[in-house]
């Protein structure tokens, strides 16, 4: 028996079956990973090339060795060139129209929405998401705690504002300062082999979304992904987990499971052509 919304279906009729689903949910979980944000012209560091790619200094090195505490205690210039350049490109960065795509389902479902992402980029916020619809597993690069861990604050990494050499992706600024010690801040981030991230923000985060979902239990959840990698597939468990249907928005790693509805689009085109058929009424 073929799968009514998998491969076999026609992708436009995928794409009304998810209209559908979504305009008849109770409440809808929208989950994002890297690729979210690649229409808004941010990188998804997809394996070794796209992380060269975007940091061609970095050859030879895996985006995980970089993503790591030890650079603010061994070079913290690098470090924090490294991540200084990204707070920059994601503080200057638009969301795509798709961000307000989900907003507006999400605000037209009686129970809500909650914004379950892997991406420390403040997107959704910036989108116009509240702070308490969000939940942002690994932290946000929007703020810092101290390196050296000497106390447990999280502040707002407004303050952060680096020159940063294109050719070396070092930087000869004043670096960020913990207030209480006076030594060198970092992003309030769960970096790779990560003991030290304070993870008080992100807990908050993560009562206000279980909350939400006690509060759904038994309604209908359509659960929508984008941009959700394999190498780390937390966002697409949960998606996977809370969804019926799941919708999976994906232009490699698409494949889902029976009764979910695979998109291979990227996430921008697969949410306005679900939004095309949304207007129609599904």
């Amino acid at each position: 028996m073929a799968d009514p919304r998998g491969r076999g279906t026609n992708l436009d009729e995928r794409l009304r079956l998810a209209a559908q689903a979504i305009r008849g949910a109770d409440a809808l979980l929208i989950g994002a990973g890297a690729g979210m944000g690649v229409d808004s012209g941010l990188p998804d560091f997809r394996g070794n090339e796209g992380f060269w790619k975007a940091y061609p200094p970095f050859r030879g090195k895996a985006f995980a060795q970089m993503s790591n505490p030890e650079w603010f205690e061994r070079d913290p210039q690098l470090a924090w060139g490294f991540f200084g350049h990204r707070h920059d490109l994601y503080s200057r960065t638009k969301p795509h129209d798709g961000f307000g795509l989900l907003l507006k389902w999400g605000e037209a479902c009686p129970d809500g929405y909650f914004v379950f992402t892997s991406n420390v980029d403040g997107q959704f916020q910036k989108a116009g998401f509240p702070e308490d619809r969000v939940n942002e597993c690994h932290g946000s690069i929007h703020f810092l705690q101290c390196s050296r861990g000497c106390h447990e604050g999280i502040w707002p990494a407004e303050e952060v504002k680096l020159t940063i050499d294109p050719s070396t992706f070092r930087t000869n600024s004043p670096l960020p300062e913990c207030p209480e010690c006076g030594e060198v801040a970092r992003p309030n981030i769960l970096m790779f082999g990560d003991g030290d991230w304070l993870s008080d923000r992100q807990s908050e985060q993560g009562r206000r979304f279980n909350k939400w979902v006690r509060k759904i239990v038994g309604k209908k959840i359509v659960a929508i992904e984008m941009g959700a990698g394999v190498a780390i597939p937390t966002v697409r468990r949960i998606c996977e987990s809370m969804g019926d249907p799941h919708i999976r928005i994906n232009p490699q790693d698409f494949e889902a499971g029976w009764g979910a509805i695979s998109l291979p689009l990227g996430a921008m085109e697969g949410l306005k052509r679900i939004d095309e058929w949304w207007q129609k009424g599904g």
